[in-house]
């Protein structure tokens, strides 16, 4: 049976969070660098403990103004340095909920950046093994993160999202466009059962790409994320396709 996990990601401070956790199969856990705080983060863990849902951390540029969105270029000693407070703010954290921290999936701009960054993506890698070799990293399929991640030897998880198009090199459209976000709720199921069923996705030139759907990304700020996440469970089983951490 094909199978396919789906991940949201949490302790952002936009609310969803406790529901969520009922519908995904991985968090990943803001590290309160772009949002959120303790507090959030201890919420949510409780939560994914009640559910059996798989966590990982999800840090970022230290940028809480832009959402972590903004572009940065930092100094790879404060980068690694800003990594680790992160994941061992989560570390210790996960320790007091007992929760087991499994993966590493960067935000925003810093996922973004390493993807397309070899360098970049290879002091991502190279810190989290340094962290904890027994941590996968989570990252975009075909970028050079999940190559770093791999090069590294860590255990990866290829993701895909199911509302963001796609460029034909197989990144993301910059969220600069308008043609970003995928806004049809049909379109982006429809989406996600080609990448999982077939390994394609179709590019916004209308070429199909490419990709290794391990984890769907459902993003949990929208309005409407909790029906849209009922709504993509519902066509996968409806598909065949088990959802579970993989």
């Amino acid at each position: 049976m094909m199978q396919v996990d789906l991940n949201a990601d949490l302790a952002e401070g936009c609310g969803n969070d406790e529901a969520l956790l009922r519908r995904v199969t991985s968090a990943n856990i803001c590290c309160g660098f772009h949002a959120g705080g303790a507090a959030d983060m201890a919420a949510a863990l409780v939560w994914a403990k009640q559910n059996g849902v798989r966590v990982g951390a999800h840090p970022s540029f230290p940028d809480r103004e832009h959402f972590g969105r903004r572009t940065m270029n930092l100094p790879e000693a404060e980068l690694r340095a800003h990594l680790r407070y992160q994941l061992g703010a989560l570390q210790a954290l996960c320790a007091a909920a007992g929760v087991e921290m499994a993966y590493v999936k960067p935000h925003g701009a810093l996922y973004n950046q390493a993807a397309q960054d070899a360098e970049l993506a290879a002091v991502i890698a190279d810190t989290v093994r340094g962290f904890n070799p027994n941590l996968k990293l989570m990252a975009l399929s075909g970028s050079l993160l999940l190559a770093a991640g791999e090069a590294a030897g860590l255990g990866t998880v290829s993701e895909v999202f199911a509302d963001r198009r796609y460029l034909p090199d197989g990144t993301l459209v910059p969220r600069t466009r308008p043609d970003a976000q995928v806004d049809s709720d049909d379109e982006a199921v429809a989406q996600v059962l080609q990448m999982v069923r077939e390994g394609t996705v179709t590019a916004v030139d209308g070429s199909r790409v490419p990709v290794r759907a391990d984890s769907v990304c459902l993003h949990g700020d929208g309005a409407h994320a909790l029906d849209f996440a009922d709504r993509i469970r519902a066509a996968l089983q409806a598909a065949g396709i088990s959802v579970q951490a993989v």
